[in-house]
């Protein structure tokens, strides 16, 4: 008696696992992530963007022209 049923099941699945590589399948979008760590994020993009000003070599002087 629980034969039929599983052979039913199987054929169920089977047939939503094809169909579902077909070019016209349903497409369901995936649910927005929602943002974690956004803050500390953006807090430590501030710290390393200080930093790196704080490292950068100073720029160079503009080349005079000097003629001979």
């Amino acid at each position: 008696m629980e034969q039929p049923t599983g052979f039913v099941f199987a054929i169920d699945a089977v047939t939503r696992h094809v169909n579902s590589a077909r070019p016209d399948a349903p497409i369901r979008p995936d649910p927005p992530r929602p943002a974690r760590f956004a803050a500390g994020r953006r807090r430590a993009a501030t710290a390393l963007r200080r930093l790196a000003d704080q490292i950068q070599p100073p720029a160079l002087p503009s080349p005079t022209n000097c003629v001979r």
